[in-house]
């Protein structure tokens, strides 16, 4: 498939997934009021729609044909989504998220923990419409991602992080949900135990790879990132660039490096960049990022050629080219 047809084709399952999110926002706004104007503004202010559009791909490389019949658990993932991000902006005084106002900032902390539990409640009662097995891969993903979000919290600032903390914080609040999206939309297409093993892994490894090009993009500076540069350091978050250049610089680097994390601000990126390259750390991302979204092709290497295979195998490009 030419990256032309791809591209279109991708943009138009993501028409269909906000045409349906808008409606339903529309419907919800006549129930609810205020809480679900602000938390739907919020909702379609952006985004590019990625967990949704991995569902339906998935439930159609595992053999799904009905689109009504995955839609529900597409808006799930994106309901779900949009509540830790409105969560994540509070504990993170974040004033802008993809290039608008966050929720915090617009209507006051309060009423946003209100409106990002209003979103969650959302997200879970469409994925609460299908079998129980698909609730249950939902559920834990949830339960992972909070769980994960307490460990992040507990490592802000805090130089020993290692890599395995990292990569357990990132399978929790990237990795995880894709993977969950894609194993339960292949749940829902009553794929093989071994076809719903291989989606969620493949989901497992491009949300790893995902987070660390966000991790690159963070520090060399990106506007499709809607948030300034430097966001994830200024807020204490250890990433992984960051993680391996700790372990491997020493004496006055490792000491310099430790200061600017401490106390971070703009006049200090080109001194963090030499340091990273010194270390080759951005590098070291790279090839881990190649290293997982490989991985992630050979995990639906088996599948039969189809559309949906094709366009998985153009978000893989996608993602590894945000970087580049």
């Amino acid at each position: 498939m030419e990256d032309n047809v791809a591209l279109d084709t991708l943009e138009g399952l993501r028409d269909i997934i906000n045409a349906n999110l808008e409606s339903m926002i529309e419907e919800q706004c006549s129930i609810h009021g205020e809480v679900a104007e602000v938390s739907g503004r919020i909702l379609l202010a952006g985004g590019k729609r990625l967990r949704p559009i991995l569902v339906h791909l998935a439930y159609e490389l595992a053999g799904g044909e009905n689109i009504d019949e995955i839609m529900p658990l597409s808006l799930a993932s994106e309901f779900i989504h949009t509540a830790t991000l409105v969560h994540d902006d509070i504990n993170d005084e974040a004033l802008t998220r993809r290039g608008e106002k966050t929720m915090h900032s617009l209507v006051g902390q309060p009423k946003a923990i209100i409106g990002g539990d209003w979103l969650f409640v959302q997200g879970f009662g469409l994925g609460g419409r299908y079998k129980e097995e698909v609730v249950d891969v939902m559920a834990n993903y949830c339960s992972k991602l909070a769980s994960a979000e307490f460990s992040q919290l507990d490592h802000v600032l805090d130089l020993s992080t290692s890599p395995e903390d990292y990569l357990e914080i990132v399978k929790g609040k990237t990795a995880g949900p894709f993977a969950a999206g894609c194993k339960g939309a292949a749940l829902v297409a009553n794929a093989t135990d071994l076809e719903c093993q291989d989606l969620f892994n493949f989901g497992l490894e491009l949300g790893i790879a995902f987070q660390l090009v966000d991790d690159l993009l963070d520090i060399r500076g990106d506007e499709r990132m809607g948030k300034p540069r430097g966001s994830d350091i200024y807020e204490g978050k250890m990433t992984l660039p960051l993680i391996h250049a700790l372990t491997l610089l020493h004496g006055n680097q490792r000491i310099r490096l430790a200061e600017i994390i401490r106390d971070f601000d703009d006049s200090l990126f080109d001194e963090l960049i030499a340091l990273l390259k010194s270390a080759e750390s951005l590098k070291y991302s790279e090839i881990l990022i190649n290293n997982h979204l490989e991985r992630a092709l050979q995990h639906i290497s088996k599948f039969k050629d189809c559309e949906a295979k094709q366009l998985l195998k153009h978000v893989v490009d996608m993602v590894q080219n945000r970087h580049s």
